[in-house]
């Protein structure tokens, strides 16, 4: 037996305590693993109708392919589902490109801008085909552009938030602890509540936004506020001598800020940043509370078809592992990004 062997016996089964714990562990994963493997692969129905998943025991995936243009792109109309395709394929670009440490420079800020852009141009239409109303947006690429869109404004504002309570002007100080601690006090779907109801109260007479655009705002503040205190920790764990240091150079304020401490600081934070990100991304399903079909909404909707009623188990076992796969990705992309740096 190898060293690597050996050690794992002796991890599993070295003395009687380990090997209890080892079997006892093994037979609790067993009665709960095999039901699930047995409903979700051995009894499953992979192709049929409703009937014919009716009168099987295991899930009907076969739902899943008849519905999945529905539970990836919702209500977005059937004939412009190219478009939306490829919205979401310039979504998955801006995600691909922004992660590689290399690239990240001014010029990657304006591709991901103009990715952007062109996914929200193929989204509403107009120069790529009939306009399609933000009403009908729905499914995954409305769950990636609220996620990118919360990210890329909550960012910028946490920035200038977690400046401002470090600054020595007491008034800017206080109203940026004031925000920062009010924000992080309420829970995300009272800011989506607060976005849908009282927002359109604070607009001008004649102004109206549209509800993707009060959910995505309410996001991005609401988060910009974590993504200050984030930054304000990487802020405190740079030495003040590097401020010292920076000034003695002859920096100014301002330059040793961005030339010496920020890039310090954002270098540190930078997993969590990414943990943020997946926060924002699981979060992104309370938009449903507000009438908005995400991913996970657009499944829940497609098990209420009355010629698929009830395949509600297959619908958030699929919408799960779309979140899983993009969730344990961007972690172990984290961990990676962690070493590197």
């Amino acid at each position: 037996m190898t060293s690597a062997g050996a050690r794992l016996w002796r991890g599993f089964f070295g003395g009687w305590l380990n090997a209890t714990v080892t079997i006892v562990t093994l037979a609790v994963v067993w009665l709960v693993v095999a039901p699930i493997v047995r409903w979700a692969l051995l009894d499953a129905v992979w192709v049929g109708d409703a009937k014919t998943c009716a009168a099987a025991e295991g899930a009907c995936w076969a739902f899943i392919g008849e519905k999945l243009r529905f539970i990836l792109f919702a209500f977005y109309p059937f004939g412009e589902h190219w478009r939306a395709a490829l919205a979401l394929a310039a979504l998955v670009a801006v995600l691909g490109l922004s992660a590689v440490p290399r690239l990240w420079s001014v010029w990657l800020a304006g591709a991901c801008a103009g990715l952007l852009a062109s996914a929200w141009a193929l989204l509403g239409g107009g120069l790529f085909g009939p306009p399609v109303p933000m009403a009908q947006w729905g499914g995954l690429p409305l769950t990636l552009l609220i996620t990118i869109l919360a990210f890329a404004g909550g960012f910028p504002i946490g920035l200038a938030l977690a400046l401002g309570r470090r600054s020595r002007l007491p008034i800017l100080s206080w109203l940026c602890t004031i925000y920062i601690e009010l924000a992080r006090g309420i829970p995300l779907i009272t800011a989506l509540y607060l976005a849908m109801l009282v927002l359109p109260l604070a607009l001008p007479e004649g102004v109206e936004l549209e509800t993707l655009v009060r959910a995505s705002l309410a996001m991005t503040l609401f988060f910009a506020a974590y993504f200050a205190e984030i930054i304000r920790a990487g802020l405190q764990g740079v030495p003040e001598s590097q401020t010292e240091a920076a000034l003695s150079l002859g920096y100014s304020p301002f330059g040793a800020m961005r030339h010496v401490i920020l890039p310090q600081a954002l270098r540190s934070v930078v997993p969590a940043l990414v943990t943020i990100a997946i926060g924002i991304l699981q979060s992104t399903t309370l938009v449903a509370a507000i009438g908005v079909f995400d991913l996970l909404n657009a499944a829940r909707q497609a098990a209420n078809d009355t010629a698929w009623l009830g395949f509600y188990d297959e619908a958030y076992a699929f919408a799960a592992l779309v979140y899983f796969t993009l969730c344990f990705g961007a972690s172990r992309y984290s961990v990676w990004l962690e070493k590197r740096l």
